[in-house]
């Protein structure tokens, strides 16, 4: 990315050294020199006061940078919902595999550890949704698209934003059911061929 350069070339054709520029910014000097560092990035509020410093609209101070910085969002994002969604699944599984065996073992104390499963889950399943609802992914459409990188054209997301009530009743319901046929599978095994 260009802009740490950028932001070093502005303050020394003012004559400013780094704690001229943070005291005009109200930051720490250690911050500009991250931001000329490119190790950290101003938010918007800084690149707003930036620009009026240096007397430079925003485009001319972020330049091609935003294009690169919204890869890399949407790289650690896609990285965060894959971790998500594969984490919330195995706690799903798991729940959906124990739960049964455990409750004719140990009766009514299974709801502890099934109990806590499911909090870990709920956790991994709210912030899968909160990448979602930041990236406005929803659909599956959207969401496959999201993770490849992509994003769909208005017509193609105007038709996925009318499919999004219907797929998360039907999500929910098949989830539901796949649960309980599994669950209910793995109490008749235990039941039957275990003699639990």
């Amino acid at each position: 990315m260009e802009l740490g350069k950028r932001i070093k070339d502005y303050r020394n054709s003012l004559n400013w050294n780094q704690d001229e520029l943070a005291e005009k910014m109200f930051v720490s000097r250690q911050t500009i020199s991250n931001w000329e560092n490119e190790k950290s990035y101003p938010d918007i509020q800084s690149l707003l006061l930036l620009s009026t410093l240096f007397d430079v609209s925003i485009d001319q101070l972020v330049k091609g940078d935003v294009e690169k910085m919204q890869k890399i969002i949407n790289e650690q994002d896609v990285t965060l919902m894959k971790f998500y969604g594969k984490a919330m699944l195995l706690c799903l599984l798991i729940l959906a595999l124990t739960g049964g065996p455990l409750y004719l073992l140990i009766g009514a104390w299974a709801f502890i550890p099934g109990g806590l499963l499911m909090i870990v889950t709920f956790y991994f399943a709210t912030k899968l949704n909160q990448i979602e609802k930041e990236n406005d992914v929803s659909t599956y459409k959207e969401i496959v698209s999201f993770m490849n990188g992509k994003t769909l054209d208005d017509t193609a997301k105007q038709q996925e934003i009318g499919k999004r009530p219907y797929q998360t009743v039907v999500v929910t319901l098949a989830s539901a059911l796949v649960a309980g046929v599994v669950s209910f599978s793995v109490v008749f095994v235990c039941k039957r061929f275990l003699g639990l």
